[in-house]
């Protein structure tokens, strides 16, 4: 067999559609707008071929730096050897959308800036601690008690035939 090195070479299952996600682009694709310094992920939609980025960028998050009518242009790091070059590619609006990789951080900073305020009403100095990101807790230590709550004994239900 002879071997492909083209532009959307060993794609096939990295720019085929998801399970129930076929059919055409919708409206919404076209409405959202881009504003210079949006973050937004690269994702290849395989239905529209024009302005569609190489396959190594699928999937990659950048920074919108030039809006046109039909393309917002990013610029996306790249790691080559030992060194990362932000590289700017244009690309059609299809193949974009807005990042929610900044959500969590500024959903953290309201509730920072909620409990710096209720500290400052009190008149208390918060702990730098307290408002660094807290990895989940084991569950607090508690007695099951049996009195009112009896033990249930599970077993499998009796096979039987029903003719």
């Amino acid at each position: 067999m002879p071997h492909s090195y083209g532009y959307r070479a060993r794609t096939r299952h990295l720019f085929a559609r998801k399970f129930r996600q076929h059919g055409p682009t919708h409206l919404s694709d076209y409405l959202t707008v881009y504003k210079v310094g949006d973050i937004v992920d690269v994702h290849a939609n395989a239905s529209i071929h024009r302005g569609m980025p190489h396959r190594f960028y699928h999937g990659r998050t950048g920074i919108v730096y030039n809006v046109t009518p039909h393309a917002v242009g990013v610029i996306v790091n790249k790691t080559v050897g030992n060194r990362v070059i932000p590289k700017r590619i244009n690309v059609r609006i299809e193949h974009v959308s807005k990042s929610t990789c900044r959500e969590d951080f500024l959903k953290r900073m309201r509730e920072n800036e909620a409990k710096k305020r209720e500290a400052k009403a009190k008149g208390e100095r918060l702990p730098a601690s307290a408002l660094k990101r807290q990895p989940p807790q084991p569950r607090e230590a508690h007695i099951v008690r049996t009195k009112t709550n009896k033990p249930v004994t599970v077993a499998p239900v009796p096979y039987e035939l029903l003719v």
